[in-house]
This record gives structure tokens, sequence and C-alpha cells, in this order.
């Protein structure tokens, strides 16, 4: 084990050559050997159809996306396994097999320019809608190709003839109007920050080579970001900067008339939005407004103008308690939803500004051990409809339809892919090593209840993001009918109970992260639902960083552990693509105080050949060009070295997802379920 500030020379930095030879061909190597291993029986194949068959069907919802008059979705199934981008009306929508307008035909697209393209996203001008800049990724990578297409002709407008064009990058790019957009890209040496991603926005505008674009904001090669926006809400046109100074803290301000700037004086680590007369702020940290100390985790509101002048007497919205977090926001014409969190279980109300003041009253019964999300709110055309989609781990998505004050109708419901019956949905609270009470849910069979048995606990625990209850068929099918009970956890780092959830474990403190999810997998076995040898544990991104630390730290706690495009190597994190971003998050490894405690704890440092650890799936993809792939790669080839259970698998494709297409997603659900039951079911590796 290399001890903590010391100096060793990697003998694996030739793996972080992303698509060098030697690199792939030792990728190709490894993939053979898991092929093999556990991609081979009948058992796997078998599984693997059914997932794909879930993936590809046409029973599955098709969610729209709204925008005025037009839903918007983006589909694939077995016909159109890169996936087909289309629109129809909601009339149409509601009926059971609506006639949808195919607009692209991604998989028609690909095969005519030779290039494996992966849908990236679409951005369609409004209100006439007569224009989108189309995303496009080649293999699903987060750089993009942005090309300009015309809805009503459905084709690409050459760059040649006017059309706006970006070359593959991790551009930003924004209507402002249909000859006039905002861009920030890779225009040369110096254009990008240390993370990647634009550092200068400017306005460019048709017919006009995007070297004479006007430049409009530069921030600095430290910063995360910079980008340029523009609301187009008739009667509050607004133009507006973003300047990401981390991952958590930015500058917002208004594009005056003659290019001045006017900074928006509110903390940078405050999300804040606006809607006609209101300016919105949802506080990430405490902060004092005129007079009052308002907490982290509160939404205020004031009207935008009076803000301006300089009023701070916000309204609150919302505050927190100790159950109750803020999980989302958002207006119809005339009201703004809120969506809450109680001990990780959603609640819904409506909020109507009137000249009173604010009244709150509920939107809609959420059921319990569920997450009921709002959808496709439209408050410049859509008056005060909106939908709702419920789904919890053994009940699949329910998708209605409804309007504030008016009836709830089921448009769609999506069928059962796997069979649920008996199987029933628990809530626990572990205690972790500082006392905090941390909640996870255990999905199980009825029969299964007394007896300890296989279970797979899945965790990230990072940046803020919450984890709630939905419905998984490949995990059903996978795990759950063989058996095994299923465990999803929210251990801090996330935002289940708001921003204190997160931000008290960030950098110096990051360990309390592991220490909870190490709490939970104690907890399991002390309440009898499994052993610690049938105890598997899975997570990607940050959540692999976890897996990566349970392994190396405490790795007598598992049985089995799938680790998927993983942060790893924290040494050198910062320096591998998008890696810089995230210092906010872990530290900075090049600052000997912060080093100091990202060293106890980053996996690649901590392996010990004399060590017991169990079995480990490592997972990543070339394309990834978010998290790089060398992190699994070097951290496979070190546990290799010293003798440890480990397997590789490496999809030359999928980008940061793992998977370009449903064909992989089901072979990498497959893959995980395989390795699980080897090792925690039969033990027979």
């Amino acid at each position: 084990m290399t001890g903590v500030g010391e100096t060793v020379t990697d003998p694996y930095l030739w793996l972080e050559e992303v698509t060098g030879e030697r690199a792939l061909d030792w990728a190709r190597a490894h993939n053979e050997v898991v092929m093999d291993r556990f991609a081979s029986s009948d058992r796997f194949t078998d599984l693997q159809a059914r997932i794909l068959a879930m993936l590809d069907t046409d029973t599955r919802i098709a969610y729209p996306g709204r925008r005025g008059r037009w839903l918007y979705n983006f589909w694939r199934d077995a016909e159109h396994p890169k996936g087909l981008w289309r629109r129809t009306s909601f009339a149409e929508y509601t009926r059971d097999d609506p006639d949808w307008e195919v607009l692209i035909d991604l998989d028609a697209l690909a095969e005519a320019e030779d290039e494996n393209w992966v849908w990236g996203g679409a951005a369609v001008l409004r209100p006439e809608q007569s224009r989108a800049l189309i995303s496009l990724s080649r293999g699903g990578a987060d750089a993009k190709v942005i090309r300009e297409f015309d809805v009503d002709a459905k084709v690409f407008l050459d760059p040649a003839d006017g059309g706006f064009h970006l070359p593959e990058a991790k551009s930003e790019i924004r209507w402002i109007d249909i000859d006039t957009v905002y861009v920030g890209t890779d225009f040369g040496p110096g254009s990008l920050t240390d993370s990647g991603y634009p550092r200068i926005a400017k306005r460019w505008r048709r017919g006009t080579p995007l070297t004479d674009a006007e430049t409009v904001y530069e921030g600095a090669a430290t910063d995360i970001a910079v980008s340029a926006g523009y609301d187009r809400t008739p009667g509050y046109e607004r133009h507006f900067i973003g300047r990401a100074t981390d991952f958590f803290n930015e500058e917002v301000y208004l594009l005056e008339a003659g290019g001045a700037l006017r900074l928006l004086e509110l903390p940078t680590d405050a999300s804040e939005s606006w809607y006609k007369d209101w300016l919105l702020v949802q506080l990430k940290s405490p902060w004092e407004a005129g007079g009052v100390l308002h907490p982290s985790g509160a939404l205020l509101a004031i009207d935008f103008e009076r803000f301006l002048s300089g009023a701070r007497d916000f309204e609150v919205l919302f505050a927190p308690d100790a159950h109750t977090a803020l999980h989302g926001y958002g207006w119809t014409e005339n009201h703004l939803l809120l969506i809450t969190l109680q001990d990780v279980q959603t609640r819904l109300q409506v909020l109507t500004p009137g000249p009173g003041g604010w009244t709150r009253e509920p939107l809609a019964d959420a059921p319990p051990m569920a997450t009921t999300s709002v959808m496709n709110l439209d408050p410049l055309e859509g008056g005060d409809e909106f939908m709702l989609s419920t789904s919890g781990f053994t009940s699949p998505t329910t998708l209605m339809s409804s309007s504030v004050g008016g009836r709830t109708e089921v448009l769609k419901r999506e069928p059962e892919f796997f069979d649920a019956e008996g199987v029933v949905t628990e809530q626990f609270f572990a205690t972790s090593a500082d006392g905090t009470q941390v909640p996870y849910f255990v999905i199980r069979h009825r029969d299964h209840l007394g007896t300890p048995g296989p279970a797979v606990m899945s965790g990230y625990g990072g940046f803020e993001v919450s984890r709630t209850p939905a419905y998984s068929g490949a995990s059903g099918m996978g795990w759950l009918e063989r058996g095994g009970a299923w465990v999803m956890t929210n251990i801090r780092g996330g935002g289940e109970y708001g921003p204190d959830w997160h931000t008290s474990v960030q950098k110096a403190n990051r360990y309390k992260v592991y220490e909870d999810f190490s709490a939970i997998a104690r907890d399991l076995v002390a309440r009898g639902i499994t052993t610690h040898a049938q105890l598997g544990a899975v997570g990607g991104s940050n959540g692999g960083l976890l897996m990566g630390v349970m392994l190396t730290r405490y790795p007598e706690l598992f049985g089995a552990i799938v680790c998927q495009v993983p942060l790893l190597d924290m040494k050198r994190y910062h320096l591998l693509l998008a890696g810089a971003s995230w210092v906010a998050e872990y530290g900075d490894p090049d600052k000997p105080e912060e080093w100091e405690y990202i060293a106890k704890y980053s996996p690649y440092q901590n392996t010990d050949p004399d060590g017991a650890y169990p079995p480990i799936l490592l997972t990543t993809s070339t394309r990834d060009d978010r998290v790089h792939p060398g992190h699994a790669r070097k951290m496979a080839a070190l546990l290799e070295s010293q003798g440890h259970p480990v397997w590789y698998h490496e999809n030359m494709e999928g980008g940061h997802g793992g998977a370009a297409d449903n064909k992989q997603s089901a072979f990498q659900a497959a893959l995980i379920y395989e390795f699980f039951t080897r090792n925690l079911v039969e033990r027979d590796v």
C-alpha cells in the first residue's frame, strides 16, 4: 500500500492513451475473458434478450417533451436502434397508437453519412418551430457536432447556404432569433477552460463565418464554463450571461443594451430563475437578505424589477426542515408547482401569487414508496396544463395529464416487465459513524423476509444528486426474479435532504460518504436481510469512486462489486478530460493539504497486495470523454498484477452512459446481473 504523500512512478500511464493501439489491444483481450466467463451461457443470453425486448417494445411509454402545440419524442426500437426524432399533437398522443411525424431517422442518416451517430438532443426555435439545432455525437461522447435542421422541409441546412454548423466539441449554442445564436465552442487555442468547456461566449449571425462572431463575454481558463442565453418571453425579453467559476458557483449577468453587464447580486452557489415579473432564488447556503437570515435549501421570491432596484424583502416560498427538502419546481402560466421530498418520498404543492401574497394548496396525491414528477410545463403556450409521471420500485410508470384546478386523467401506463407478485418495498435507516441517520430502501420478495439472502446495494453520494424510487425492469428480471434483494441507498453527498446533505461531505469530509454506505452494509446484515458474503454493491461515475473505496477500504463487507465508468486515480483525476471541473467536490490533489485527505481514500493509491478483496467487475467506455477510461483500465491492471480477482470490460462506444443503443444497454445490464448471480448466489467464481 502506498503511504500518504509518497510519490511513485505509475507503471500503467500508457493505459491513459485512450485510442492507443497497445491500450486498445489490452482492453480487447480483457473483453474476451469477460465474454467467455460471463456472457456465453444460455442464462445470460436469455436475460439479455428479455431486457432488449423490454427496451425495444412499442408498449413502453413514449415520453414527450412539450413545445407549444407539439409533443416531441426520441424513440429507439428494434427497427430503429439509433432512433427516430419525431413529433405529434396532444390530441393524437392521447390515442393508444399515435400517428407520429418522423423528422429525423438517425439510422438512415448514420448509414448515408457513414458515421456512428448517437442522438444528443434538439433545440427547437420557438414559437414558430420551423428550425432546430441538432446535436449528434460520434459513439456517444459528450463532444457533439451541431447542425441546423429545417423542421418543415426535414433537411439539414448546408453551412455553405447559411446553415448554422459547429464541428465536434463540447459546445453551447442557443437561439436568439431565426438568424442569430449565442455560441460557445472551441474557437481555437485558448478558447476553452481547463475543464474543456467554452471560455468565451459569442453572438453569431447567419451568413457570417464563425471567426467573425462577436464576443459578448470572456471568462478565465480556470472557470468551468461560460454561456449566454436569451429569454424570449413576450414583454420580458432578457439576454443573460452565466460564468461558472466552479462546479457549484456561478455568476449571472444581465446583458443590457450596448453590451453593458449587470451582475445579479445573489449568492454564487444559489440557483436563480425568473418568469415574467418574478425572480426565484433557491439557496444552497444560508444567506442574509433584507435583514433576514434565510436557511440553506429555502426557495425565495421577489419582483424582479424591485430586486434590480435594490429591494431584498424576499417572500419565503419553501423552508426546509429536518425531514423535508425541495426537489424541484416549475411554472405554469399562472401558478408555481413545487415538488418536495419528505424522507425521500415526494409531495406536490401548487403556489399562486396574488395581490395579497402567495397562497398554497396540495397539487395531487403522491403514492408512498414511489416518485411522482411534474413534466411538460409550458407557461408561455400551455396555460396551466402539466403532466405527472409516477413510478415505484415494483409499479411501472403511469403518465397523467392535468391542469391546475382541473381533473387528472391517465394518458399512458407502462406494462409490467417482471413478476412483482409478492415483492415488497421497505424503508430503513442506518446509523452512520457520526450518528447521522441514513435512509435506504429494500426491495425483496415477502417469502424471503426473515431469511438472509443475496442482496445488491447501489449508491452514488455526490454532486447533490437525489436518488428516488423508480421502476427498473432490468433489475426485476435480472435480480428480484432470481430471489435477490435490491437496495437503493440515500447516502450523504446527494440532495435528498437538501443542500446540507451534500455540502457537509465535500472535500475534507468526503470520508463520511463512505462511512454512510458501509454503515448501510452493516445494517443490512444486522437486520438479517443478507450476509456480507452475499452482499454486492454497484455504482457508476462518482458512484464508481464509491465502489473503489468500498473495495480498498471495506472489502470485508462485500461478496462482489461492480464499478462502472469510475473515477479511481484521484491523484490525476483533475488532469484527465473534464476532471478539473470537479475540484470543488473532491479537492485539488496538487495542493498538499488537500491531497492529504484525498490520498487516504483514493482507490488507485490504496490497493493492498496482501488484502483479501471480493471479486470486482470494472466497466467503462472508450468514448467516455467525461470520466477518462484510464481510471478503470489502470485499476484493473493494478489489481490484476497484485493477484486480486478482477474482471474488466470496455465498450468501444457509449460515452459516459456506457451504451450507445438498446442492444449495448441490454448487454451491460445482463452482464452485471450474471456477475452478481455467479458471485453472490452460486458463489462459484
